[in-house]
């Protein structure tokens, strides 16, 4: 007979990404010890961009600043200074992350980094293992939930392991069980994108400073297709199309992917001497463009199974790991009060909302105002010759004010007028 392993944690995570493994860390520190569960061995492949931008990396500073100073040593990410914007009409606008003409000094830390998500997850679970006594039961898939008098029943699907916990956080990404079956939160076609990814290697005239590279052609709008640099003189391609879309043209988006290299003769000649290092494997992203109840009695939603995923950038790291802190500062708070009601809990969806909303729901107005290719062409073309431009859109990416500023119409009004 095979053998039942129970465990009686105060509180479980279910999920060891990158907002598992932060709030995990986060909860250490406050010197509680949670258990987590995770349904993969480490290292393990998770189809993503790869890319972590600056709120990423700002969050993994207040954290433990030793996890990015190690992250830079490691031979498996690259830094990345920018990204170039490529209009419909093939128009392209270089901005760096730092104020244009800045040159970085070769000894300071990138805003953002390049790193395989097999990797770089590897790299923190590691961390949190060996710097904060994390106990990580991989292999272990919780599918089966049930709650009764106050707490959690958490099983694997062959019953082999059980877990019972006041307080579950569920970090298990955009496939999650839990967010589908006993959340309620439903996959909405306008509010979730289809993506596709493949390594490539030898693709020609990769940036010198790492840029990311978004290619916001006609067929793909309101989405992009991406060529993120990776070490090793590898790339992350791929592209990203919002599922409503892609329903209603029946758009099969592997086949998609080769097209549009083949199509434009400026990829075509780059991609010429390119190998496909991996076959093309697609995901879904579900998108923060609409506000959803992410927590209730017992539980909270973190990262992907949240729906945080910006709806205009596809940034999906940061997020993740601002909402795992997030719910550990109210899984704190729950212990300490011995309150794990839905009333209480809700107390996160209000911190997660009230620093995020504002950028998610600009974001989806410019998912929105990028679906009109002139508009978009009239951006970059003004903004190759503005450097003033040129900075208002780099602030794009750490200022809300800037993002605002970016989807009145006014904007464009004074930019149809200036010289």
């Amino acid at each position: 007979m095979s053998r039942i392993t129970h465990h009686t944690p105060d509180l479980c995570i279910i999920g060891a990404g990158p907002a598992g493994i932060v709030a995990a860390i986060c909860l250490a520190k406050a010197g509680i010890k949670p258990l987590v569960a995770d349904k993969s061995r480490f290292p393990r492949d998770k189809v993503c961009g790869d890319a972590l931008s600056g709120k990423a990396v700002d969050v993994l500073n207040k954290l433990d600043r030793r996890i990015v100073s190690r992250l830079q040593l490691k031979p498996v990410q690259i830094g990345s200074w920018g990204v170039t914007f490529v209009a419909p009409n093939l128009k392209r606008i270089r901005i760096p992350f730092s104020s244009p003409g800045k040159i970085p000094a070769s000894s300071a830390a990138a805003p953002g980094f390049i790193c395989k998500r097999i990797d770089f997850d590897d790299f923190i679970v590691g961390f949190a293992k060996e710097h904060y006594g994390i106990e990580i039961l991989e292999e272990s898939r919780l599918a089966d939930f049930e709650f009764q008098k106050g707490e959690w029943l958490c099983k694997t699907s062959d019953g082999k392991i059980s877990v019972k916990s006041k307080l579950l956080i569920v970090a298990d990404g955009a496939q999650s069980v839990f967010a589908r079956h006993i959340a309620g939160v439903n996959v909405e076609h306008k509010h979730y994108c289809a993506g596709v990814r493949a390594y490539y290697s030898g693709v020609n005239d990769m940036d010198g400073e790492n840029f990311i590279e978004l290619y916001f052609l006609n067929e793909l709008l309101p989405g992009y297709f991406w060529i993120f640099p990776l070490p090793g003189g590898k790339a992350n391609v791929g592209l990203g199309i919002r599922s409503d879309r892609v329903s209603a043209k029946r758009i099969n988006l592997r086949e998609m992917l080769l097209g549009v290299i083949d199509k434009y003769p400026a990829l075509k000649s780059r991609f010429s001497s390119a190998t496909l290092a991996d076959s093309v494997h697609g995901w879904g992203l579900p998108l923060g463009s609409v506000k959803r109840k992410i927590s209730g009695s017992g539980y909270m939603l973190c990262g992907d199974a949240a729906s945080l995923i910006d709806p205009f950038t596809g940034e999906g790291i940061g997020n993740a790991m601002l909402s795992g802190m997030m719910a550990a500062q109210q899984a704190v708070k729950c212990l300490e009060a011995g309150d794990f009601s839905a009333e209480f809990i809700s107390g996160y969806d209000s911190a997660v909302y009230g620093r995020l909303w504002r950028e998610l729901s600009l974001s989806r107005r410019l998912q929105q105002l990028v679906t009109v290719p002139w508009l978009f062409n009239l951006v970059v073309s003004k903004a190759s010759a503005s450097k003033s431009l040129q900075e208002t859109i780099s602030c794009m990416f750490t200022d809300i004010d800037i993002r605002r500023k970016l989807r009145q119409p006014s904007f464009y009004l004074n930019m149809l007028m200036s010289g």
